[in-house]
């Protein structure tokens, strides 16, 4: 039987996402010496208290989880001064993501996004049967280098358009814009055009220039915000996620949440972190003194690395990007492929700790000069 015949057109044309190199593989092959520099998750680990959440939580594992999320979504109207009402909770913020496009995008209402962002977009819009149009980035030479050009964004939207997807700090290239260029993108807008903000990497962000599109979210209803725990919060394994937009849009959005999406022990740890904000100043802090120290690193050895406000750096090494990888990855080091992404040329380095980043250019100037330099 063909069953990609038997699928909805959206889903014949899609890939799945791909996660990069089977992890637990290669941990076994490495006999627990890898380090694994290619998924930007926080080398810090959690807060105190959120391993007391979860042990106080176990007993009552067989119990179904609050199916609205009432504690959390309280603590982040805390953390982002709104209403529970504007909050939806989610595994982990992809979720959000292809739900925002499963409830408002489709057939005739495409779907808007940059080049070199985020893959979950694209594959929301397919998902959903939606157009989806993608404009071209900035060009390397200019400041913000392969980052959102939110002028060709705007003009990029027509009648056509229901949904723009934007990231902020763009994940995979690092970048990202000011408070002042999306208040003008907003302006251009069609009143009936709505903006998804991926603020996933926010909590490392320290450009006084950047402003989380939260800041909109009493005065343009058209702004949703996405975040999660996943990143500086270091809940990974725990997938949660959520969004933040007017009570009206959350409304409808519930109608198509899964039942109990996200699982009890998230629920608690992601609550326990958010009473942790001196463990997230560490960890922006700690993050942008080694977001530093590698930069400078690798471009005192010729590569160009693109600017970043998030926990990982896009670094460009040329023709031979593919064997470098492979070179790292074959002495324990891994970090992530671009090519997926439409960037073959360049590889993307989550921050560890000082030791796995000493570590790391010791071994790539080992492969550099296998290479041949670059």
């Amino acid at each position: 039987m063909d069953y990609l015949c038997l699928a909805q057109p959206g889903i014949r044309s899609l890939c799945a996402y791909d996660p990069g190199h089977d992890l637990v593989a290669l941990r076994a092959a490495h006999a627990g010496k890898l380090i694994e520099l290619g998924s930007n998750e926080s080398p810090l680990g959690i807060a105190p208290g959120v391993l007391d959440a979860i042990t106080a939580t176990l007993p009552e594992i067989h119990r179904y989880p609050d199916p609205r999320g009432g504690a959390l979504k309280a603590a982040l109207a805390r953390e982002h001064g709104v209403a529970s009402e504007q909050i939806i909770l989610g595994n982990g913020s992809h979720e959000l993501l292809m739900l925002l496009a499963q409830v408002f995008a489709g057939r005739d209402a495409g779907v808007l996004a940059a080049q070199f962002g985020f893959a979950v977009y694209a594959l929301a819009a397919k998902a959903a049967n939606a157009p989806l149009r993608q404009t071209p980035a900035l060009l390397r030479e200019q400041a913000m280098a392969h980052g959102h050009d939110l002028q060709a964004m705007a003009t990029g939207v027509d009648a056509g358009i229901r949904l723009v997807y934007l990231c902020n700090p763009n994940n995979p290239t690092g970048t990202w814009y000011s408070g002042d260029a999306f208040a003008q993108f907003l302006a251009a807008l069609p009143a009936d055009v709505l903006v998804v903000v991926d603020e996933a990497y926010r909590e490392y962000v320290t450009a006084p220039e950047y402003v989380s599109a939260s800041t909109w979210l009493g005065r343009d209803p058209r702004v949703i915000v996405t975040g999660t725990f996943s990143k500086a919060h270091a809940l990974a394994g725990l997938r949660v996620g959520y969004a933040l937009a007017a009570p009206g849009l959350i409304a409808v959005l519930e109608r198509a949440r899964e039942s109990f999406n996200v699982n009890a022990l998230g629920l608690a740890a992601a609550e326990a972190s958010l009473a942790a904000p001196a463990h997230i100043a560490q960890v922006r802090a700690r993050n942008a003194g080694q977001r530093q120290w590698l930069t400078d690193q690798l471009r005192a050895r010729g590569l160009f690395v693109y600017p970043s406000q998030t926990n990982f750096v896009l670094v460009e090494f040329g023709p031979h990007a593919a064997q470098i990888e492979a070179g790292l990855l074959a002495r324990g080091i891994v970090l992530r492929p671009m090519a997926g992404y439409g960037l073959p040329r360049c590889l993307r380095i989550s921050l560890g700790s000082a030791d796995d980043h000493a570590r790391l250019v010791a071994v790539l100037d080992a492969v550099l000069a296998q290479q041949g330099g670059r």
